[in-house]
């Protein structure tokens, strides 16, 4: 240790050591007759350390600056992180303004993206059918019920998994694939709920079981390919959806779930993973 300087006696120097120690400067305050005297390990950093006590005597915050800095960083790498997942990150932002303007709009703005029209005559409602509706134009109606969701908690787990999976998907197929999973999974989900009668559904759990069945593929028949999913995820998300499909489900709450967009879903996502694998696997 050398010392370098005598510092004010019974002057508070927390914030000045833990600049220091952010900045690696090994040091030493030892408490002297005259004052506090400032040691440091290594003179060939003494120049940093006068520029550190220079600003803590003039009263500049060391220590939030570097916190400042540390979470700039933080921000500028997570930025980087999205940018490489456009889609996914697409997907979850529509997700979230729609749910926001829902409760702006309420039911006008829902009626608006269902499977197809809604209205009321007579007392009751009456609903459109699909061959109109995309007779009219209205095409987007085959695939924005999937970013329709009814509860914060319906929102959130729906999301969590559109992350998880998603994230894999887009870094290692390319965003193209990832739209085309979205698209034809939403779609084929939709579908396979409207099939069966119901209108007034949504969610991206439909996407969601699409893409749990495509990433588990991949990691299983290709395993070098990147892709990874816990076995006891895959068990636990298949019977959930086993769970919901019983009568059991309802009985506790769990009614109203949208059941063959869930299967609609895994099929797609069964037939993409086995697609893409099979590709990989030719291409060795």
């Amino acid at each position: 240790m050398h010392p370098v300087m005598l510092l004010p006696d019974h002057a508070d120097t927390s914030e000045l050591r833990q600049a220091l120690w952010q900045h690696r400067i090994g040091h030493r305050i030892t408490d002297e007759q005259d004052g506090q005297l400032l040691w440091i390990a290594d003179p060939r950093q003494q120049d940093e350390l006068n520029a550190l006590v220079e600003r803590w005597k003039r009263g500049e915050p060391l220590v939030l600056n570097q916190t400042a800095k540390q979470r700039s960083q933080s921000i500028n790498t997570s930025l980087i992180s999205l940018r490489k997942v456009p889609v996914t990150a697409l997907m979850i932002v529509i997700s979230l303004v729609v749910f926001a303007l829902i409760g702006i709009f309420g039911d006008q703005l829902i009626v608006s993206l269902t499977i197809v029209p809604i209205g009321i005559a007579g007392g009751e409602l009456v609903f459109g059918t699909l061959s109109q509706t995309l007779a009219s134009g209205q095409i987007w109606r085959v695939l924005s019920p999937a970013f329709l969701h009814f509860g914060w908690m319906h929102l959130i787990f729906n999301l969590m998994w559109v992350w998880y999976f998603g994230r894999q998907i887009e870094a290692l197929q390319g965003s193209r694939t990832m739209l085309l999973l979205l698209i034809v999974a939403g779609i084929g989900a939709n579908i396979a709920q409207y099939m069966t009668g119901t209108v007034l559904f949504g969610g991206m759990s439909g996407v969601v079981y699409a893409l749990l069945a495509h990433v588990w593929l991949m990691s299983r028949r290709v395993p070098q390919s990147g892709f990874f999913v816990p076995q006891m995820l895959v068990v636990f998300m298949l019977g959930w959806m086993v769970f919901t499909m019983t009568g059991i489900a309802g009985s506790v709450g769990f009614g109203n779930v949208a059941n063959e967009a869930h299967l609609g879903g895994l099929l797609v996502g069964l037939v993409t993973g086995w697609y893409y694998s099979s590709r990989r696997l030719k291409n060795r």
